[in-house]
């Protein structure tokens, strides 16, 4: 199956102050999000623990805290919580920590639990290679920019507009952030290997509707970030293209669906939701290799470029 090749080196975040990692933060949350309101606390010096405050367009209030450290210890994070509680604005629906440092899964639950406990519904901690990651995904320019020295401005709402006006992708460049969506494992993982077929299902849906609509997500359901739907592309050939890898993503989900209902593919039977035992015939699993074969091949005509490992 497909995927691209390529290697890039990682971003020293450490080169970078913290209000130049605050810039960043700020405008890749206004490129990669829709926001009522999104304000840059940090630029005034006394942010109270809250470097940047948001209201999405579903009312959803985002506190967002930045940490250009070598460490994140669970006193930092408690710290920066007490401030933002006892700041006046209220108490946010999400907090979200996004540093430089590598964060252990023991460090995450901890802080995690401490933020639920306030009272706080939902808590992001992004690492330095997450953070990067989402920047690569879905505000590339940006991450040029930051990267090469290029200053960004010292405003919130400059910051704002240069986020959502920086370099408009043209139809190669859409092609091009849509190839990621297809670097995963359900798009080249032997369907006989796949461990499990509920994420399997989950990533066809996420990526329909990521080409449709430009709202890509993990696998977990959360929102990666966005990218250009098909429905920007200039060239109408092309958007006809994209349409057709979407309704051939479809039928790869309707074919796995009918081989469910008629038990052609069977759980091994041990009730546990997330068991990656299951039982499918060789037929049932040529037919879906060859459908999702389809897929990819219809990508590669609308985009040569991608192009891999082919396994047609």
């Amino acid at each position: 199956m497909l995927r691209p090749s390529t290697y890039v080196q990682p971003i020293h975040f450490e080169d970078f102050d913290g209000a130049q990692f605050e810039r960043l933060v700020f405008a890749f949350h206004a490129c990669c999000d829709e926001w009522q309101s999104l304000e840059w606390y940090g630029q005034a010096g006394s942010d109270l623990g809250r470097d940047i405050w948001g209201i999405r367009h579903n009312g959803e209030s985002v506190c967002i805290q930045c940490v250009n450290r070598m460490n994140l210890t669970f006193a930092k994070a408690r710290g920066d919580l007490a401030k933002v509680l006892s700041a006046g604005k209220g108490l946010p629906n999400r907090f979200r920590i996004v540093g430089r440092a590598t964060v252990s899964a023991m460090m995450r639950d901890r802080i995690k639990e401490h933020v639920q406990s306030m009272g706080v519904m939902h808590c992001d901690i992004w690492s330095g290679m997450e953070f990067e990651e989402f920047l690569r995904h879905g505000a590339e320019s940006l991450l040029k920019r930051f990267v090469e020295g290029e200053v960004f401005p010292d405003t919130g709402p400059e910051l704002t507009t240069l986020a959502r006006t920086e370099g408009t992708p043209g139809d190669k460049d859409i092609l091009a952030l849509m190839v990621r969506l297809f670097d995963r494992p359900a798009f080249y993982t032997p369907i006989h290997q796949e461990s499990n077929l509920s994420d399997f299902r989950q990533a066809i849906t996420d990526t329909i509707q990521a080409l449709g609509t430009g709202v890509w997500k993990a696998r977990d359901g959360q929102v990666l970030g966005r990218i250009p739907s098909r429905h920007q592309l200039r060239d109408i050939r092309l958007g006809e293209q994209i349409q057709a890898v979407e309704k051939a993503l479809a039928k790869l989900r309707a074919a796995f669906d009918d081989f469910l209902k008629q038990g052609v593919i069977r759980p091994c039977g041990c009730q546990q939701p997330d068991c990656p035992t299951y039982f499918m015939p060789p037929h049932a699993a040529h037919e879906l290799d060859r459908l999702r074969s389809d897929v990819l091949r219809r990508f590669h005509d609308a985009y040569p470029a991608f192009d891999g490992r082919v396994a047609w």
